[in-house]
């Protein structure tokens, strides 16, 4: 097998040409939002909001409404409430977003074993990438597209709101709007990433690109720029080798973008290195 045989074999499939593109989209919304999130210190929160979409989830088969608008009013609630908690009690941040995203998983845990459906555990837990079907592909898009676009365009004013909120309030900014905004669309790109990689995984998807970007670039441009590039890849290479190796697609993505973070990170160790022998040489 050539190395172009390789790369195309996967795609002349359907249902690999919707996994890569749902793959893609993905990645992009999720690399995107990662670097305000990692800048605005709330990689917790990421978590938080991916693990209390479960009982959302259940209770929304069970009222019959789709699983995706009880997911997204789930992990907001779970955001809001994580808010309100802190505001209102001594208890630090973390603490909160450790207490309230596992007392809501196993919530879900509980409502899921509890109620009939056909829907498949492993599925909601670590995604089901190859099974996405064309009007699940449509509703991923009715999700993240929007999102991406609210990024991108507010993208100047939640820098600001992320680095400087005291700033930001003092020039006239609606602050708790912003906050409010960054939240929701945290859960709603950690609804889009479910059929991806699972409720579990969808954490490693909204802050490993961003890391990634944090490690490589100097600028918040080429961050965004390097966190997509680190995301994109990963899901290319993560979609072609499930196919080829009979693995699971969304723990493969999640894998290849730790492997990514590691060399960033032994590459920006190196720069800092060389830099240093540099100046001490300078000194000399």
């Amino acid at each position: 097998m050539t190395i172009w045989q390789f790369l195309v074999e996967p795609f002349i499939f359907p249902f690999m040409q919707r996994a890569l593109f749902v793959a893609l989209v993905v990645a992009s919304t999720c690399a995107v939002l990662s670097c305000f999130l990692v800048l605005k210190g709330w990689s917790l929160m990421g978590d938080a909001v991916s693990h209390a979409v479960l009982p959302g989830i259940v209770v929304a088969h069970v009222v019959g409404v789709p699983l995706s608008l009880g997911a997204f009013v789930a992990g907001l609630l779970c955001a809001l409430g994580t808010g309100y908690i802190k505001a209102n009690s001594r208890v630090k941040e973390d603490t909160v977003l450790g207490i309230v995203f596992a007392g809501l998983f196993a919530l879900g845990l509980l409502l899921f074993v509890n109620v009939e459906t056909d829907q498949h555990l492993l599925h909601i837990l670590f995604g089901n990438l190859l099974g996405t079907t064309r009007d699940e592909m449509l509703v991923l898009l009715a999700i993240a597209l929007p999102a991406l676009l609210l990024i991108v365009a507010f993208q100047r004013t939640l820098l600001l709101f992320v680095f400087d909120p005291v700033q930001a309030r003092t020039i006239g900014l609606p602050v708790y709007a912003l906050n409010l905004l960054l939240l929701s669309l945290l859960a709603a790109t950690a609804v889009a990433a479910l059929k991806a990689v699972g409720v579990i995984l969808v954490v490693a998807m909204l802050v490993t690109p961003g890391a990634i970007g944090m490690l490589v670039a100097r600028s918040f441009s080429t961050m965004l720029l390097v966190a997509w590039a680190a995301a994109a890849l990963a899901s290319l290479a993560g979609v072609i080798l499930s196919f080829h190796l009979d693995l699971p697609t969304g723990p493969l993505i999640v894998i290849l973008q730790f492997a990514i973070f590691l060399m960033a990170l032994l590459w920006e160790q190196d720069r800092w290195r060389t830099a240093t022998v540099g100046q001490a040489a300078t000194v000399d």
